[in-house]
């Protein structure tokens, strides 16, 4: 077929490996097979590939059992039949084949026409990983970084994704990007990290466009100027959303927004959040609802923006849940469905979400008066942060509700919400420091903290 030695002549090639294929030839019955399967004309009938394949898959040639397996797998000309896909497939990888040892490690580990089993699809793997196969190898590793039905060995999964990276397989070098930039089994080098995300990406592997463009946004492994990083991270962005990536769409619809690497563009950011939200993409859902609500890049549509924010919730994403909470308060006055989202949003760590609870409790909004609960959820929020809980958690121990009185503590939280900025917080600690008979007497603090506080329009400082 390569006319070495003499001129080509396919068809005579063809005739010759006919004739070979029906003397019981295993090699040419399998390039027959190929023939018929690969050919772009007449020739191409997935039957007698089949047929031809089967000749020689029977007498042992793995090549040609592997191809079976692939053809039953994939459904390729032919019904998708994984039974008897992983049945050569099998055949294949105790002939040795490192690509069906690999295609029948994953069955195993998928319990794909068979029961999930992890020991037998490590052994696979490894079967296939020692013949220098990247893939198997890349395979190994995923499953020992991420303990999947097997104890977690980080040592192991940096040894394989190395082995792979080495055999030039592109997805290993995401993963070894993945664990440098975290610093799982290895010590942290954003440097490293940077790195292999741009090796995975050179070497084609899709996943890793997203991250390249996530390094250059966010300085990470590059010290090229904030300008010129936004723009490549624009660059990569655009590049991996093209290829279907649904969180690159999402942060492609960020640049629009801020002007990230890119002009300004609310229309543009509305269109890539809307195509990221339509695949799923919870944070993309949730600014769909926040455009919808507030018509940034559409026309305000409080209906759909309830529908986006509720997807996003439906997902967990805490800062949906708080939005379509409140907005059911203030839009629908549905106080059950609104304290239902609120509650959502609170039990998974939102601070606002947990500061709105406690004031909920507080005031009776919704559910019965409860100064303990209120007390428990305004102290939540307080520990993560949130400047209204500090001034409220304060207000609780000033008055000993939901809590004994305690006016060190009291001070404690004034002083954390004025440094904040809360403008109520900075005038009480300004009267604080006018009033006190002790030792926190200082008029020159109190003037310090009123101005503070009247610079915020607040009237009474």
């Amino acid at each position: 077929m390569k006319g070495r030695g003499t001129e080509k002549n396919l068809e005579e090639a063809s005739y010759l490996i006919e004739k070979a294929a029906k003397k019981g030839n295993k090699f040419a019955q399998l390039h027959l097979g190929t023939i018929y399967q690969n050919d772009k004309g007449t020739k191409k009938n997935i039957k007698r590939t089949i047929e031809w394949y089967k000749k020689s898959a029977e007498q042992g040639y793995s090549i040609a059992q592997y191809n079976l397996g692939y053809l039953y797998e994939r459904g390729e000309g032919i019904d998708q039949n994984i039974e008897l896909s992983l049945y050569w497939y099998e055949k294949a990888a105790k002939n040795g084949n490192k690509f069906a040892q690999l295609n029948l490690g994953y069955f195993y580990e998928n319990g794909m026409g068979t029961q999930k089993d992890i020991k037998k699809a490590i052994n696979w793997y490894e079967k296939s990983a020692k013949q220098e196969y990247g893939n198997a190898q890349c395979s190994l590793g995923y499953l020992y970084e991420k303990g999947k039905g097997i104890d977690q060995d980080l040592e192991k999964a940096i040894y394989w994704y190395k082995k792979a990276t080495e055999n030039g397989y592109e997805a290993a070098y995401y993963y070894l990007g993945k664990c440098y930039h975290y610093g799982n089994g290895v010590e942290k080098n954003e440097v490293k990290a940077f790195e292999h995300y741009k090796k995975s990406v050179e070497k084609g592997y899709l996943n890793g466009i997203y991250m390249l463009g996530y390094c250059y946004e966010n300085g990470i492994g590059t010290n090229i100027d904030k300008e010129k990083a936004t723009i490549n991270a624009f660059y990569w962005y655009q590049k991996s959303a093209e290829n279907g990536n649904k969180l690159a769409q999402f942060y492609l619809g960020k640049c629009y927004e801020n002007g990230n690497g890119t002009e300004k563009d609310d229309f543009k950011a509305f269109e890539c959040y809307d195509i990221a939200a339509k695949n799923g993409n919870k944070f993309a859902q949730f600014k769909l609802g926040y455009f919808y609500y507030n018509g940034i890049g559409t026309q305000i549509d409080k209906e759909k923006s309830i529908v986006w924010y509720e997807k996003s919730a439906m997902q967990n994403h805490s800062d949906a849940q708080l939005c379509l909470g409140l907005l059911y308060k203030r839009e629908e006055e549905d106080l059950k469905e609104a304290l239902y989202w609120i509650r959502k949003a609170a039990e998974n760590g939102n601070k606002a979400a947990q500061f709105y609870l406690g004031k909920y409790y507080y005031y009776g909004t919704g559910i019965e008066k409860d100064y303990g609960k209120s007390f428990e959820w305004y102290e939540k929020s307080a520990k993560q942060g949130y400047n209204n809980a500090l001034y409220a958690l304060a207000h609780l121990y000033i008055k000993g509700r939901g809590t004994e009185k305690n006016s060190e503590k009291a001070y404690g939280w004034i002083e954390k919400a004025a440094e904040n900025g809360n403008k109520f917080a900075q005038y009480h600690l300004g009267a604080i420091y006018q009033n006190n008979k002790g030792t926190k007497k200082n008029i020159k603090k109190a003037i310090e903290w009123y101005e503070k506080s009247a610079r915020q329009e607040y009237g009474i400082a």
